[in-house]
């Protein structure tokens, strides 16, 4: 949530902002400063009366030390109209507060200056590209047949036990599914990350601390009875874990990493772009989450980038990135990079990652500060990245590795599938 006073302190820079993140409704940010100037005077005026009500309470015990109960008695009259007034404030500062509360839930995050012009996807710009594509044969096939080949991922009995979008991993695609989340988490903690196993559940605070509410609400699972929702990412529940935290600055950076499963809706999706693995329902990924000194979390979000590459490049897969433009980017997000694997056979570039730099707007949801040298309350800056979303990573190795023979194994994965081929 951005602060009310960077709203103020340069409304039209704000206003600029949001219209490069494809924002259109630049009234609210003039609401806003109205609102608040509003809420300003009715505090002052609050604040008066609660003063002068400090002021003749101790007037009237001396004046009934001192024997003058008459003019004791009067300025208790005083004090009654002075609690009605003050009633009426509090009653008008709380629908205040609650107006502009509910239009600054309503502003997505300021995009960083490194944030390309742009509203679609097709204007994101590529930071880098390998300069080897793979080639397959004529015959290569998509991961879907390649799975029903060799029987690793059922997709019909998870619409039995569940719906589309729901698969079934069977055998040794069960095998390189929990290999590929013991590679991850381990090179996770090798880079210094905690890791940690969440709820897979979260409470409403907690899902609007990380912007998923209001902003996603209808792209989650809700449970109605508990007022739960389905983790879309383990970025929510993880990055929770500081919520309401006063910190030290020498406890920056905090490192989290975690598996779990993810749950979304994909309300609206179909086509050709959701078949097989491409996009589900449930999926799993490895996060990594870190809290950050404002001074350092851009270098912090090179690093965590960095650190995702380095996934790839050992797992001996094609990729690119992306630096996502403003019309393109998450509500939350100040700065994202995207990552993706190339898919030989479907012949098109396929999302896996994304790692993001929120500034300040998770942490003033979550109010997560950190006390500075000169005894300040700061608000820390928030990252996450995702290190890595498995069911494209599974589409691209299966694809990319078929031989005549079977599948091969990446060698990085082998210690972990105690196999190195699928056949």
């Amino acid at each position: 949530m951005l602060l009310v006073e960077l709203i103020r302190k340069n409304p039209e820079e704000v206003k600029r902002k949001l219209a490069k993140k494809n924002f259109n409704q630049p009234e609210i940010v003039d609401e806003i400063i109205s609102l608040d100037t509003k809420r300003k005077k009715i505090q002052t005026a609050l604040d008066d009366f609660l003063s002068q009500r400090n002021t003749i309470s101790k007037e009237i015990g001396s004046l009934m030390q001192s024997g003058q109960k008459e003019l004791a008695e009067n300025k208790k009259n005083e004090i009654s109209t002075i609690k009605e007034n003050t009633l009426v404030l509090e009653a008008d500062l709380k629908v205040v507060e609650d107006k502009l509360f509910n239009q600054l839930v309503t502003l997505p995050n300021l995009p960083s200056d490194l944030v390309p012009e742009g509203k679609t996807p097709e204007e994101n710009v590529c930071t880098f590209i390998v300069k080897e594509i793979p080639v397959l044969s004529e015959d290569a096939k998509p991961h879907w047949e390649l799975t029903e080949k060799y029987d690793i991922v059922d997709f019909e009995l998870g619409v039995k036990l569940t719906g589309a979008g729901f698969p079934v991993y069977k055998g040794k695609g069960a095998i390189l599914q929990r290999a590929l989340i013991s590679f991850f988490l381990d090179e996770a903690g090798k880079a210094g990350y905690n890791e940690v196993i969440p709820p897979l559940m979260v409470n409403e605070e907690s899902a609007f601390a990380t912007g998923q509410l209001p902003d996603k609400e209808g792209q989650m699972y809700h449970v109605t009875e508990d007022k739960f929702y389905l983790i879309p990412t383990a970025e929510v529940p993880i990055t929770n874990i500081l919520r309401g935290e006063l910190l030290k600055e020498n406890q920056l950076p905090i490192k989290y990493t975690g598996y779990t499963p993810c749950f979304r809706r994909e309300a609206g999706s179909y086509g050709k772009d959701v078949r097989g693995l491409n996009r589900l329902h449930q999926f799993d990924k490895v996060e990594i989450v870190q809290a950050q000194h404002p001074d350092k979390s851009y270098e912090t979000l090179d690093e965590m980038a960095k650190h995702v590459e380095n996934l790839l490049i050992k797992l001996e897969l094609p990729y690119r990135i992306l630096r996502l433009c403003g019309g393109d980017m998450s509500f939350a997000s100040a700065l994202t990079y995207d990552f993706e694997a190339y898919s030989g056979a479907q012949k098109k570039w396929l999302e896996v990652s994304s790692v993001s730099n929120f500034e300040t707007f998770q942490s003033n949801r979550l109010k997560l500060r950190f006390k500075n040298a000169d005894g300040q309350n700061i608000l820390a800056h928030t990252l996450n990245g995702s290190a890595l979303a498995l069911p494209r990573i599974v589409a691209c190795l299966l694809e990319n590795n078929q031989t005549p023979e079977g599948i091969k194994i990446p060698s990085v994965l082998q210690k972990y599938t105690g196999f190195d081929m699928i056949k």
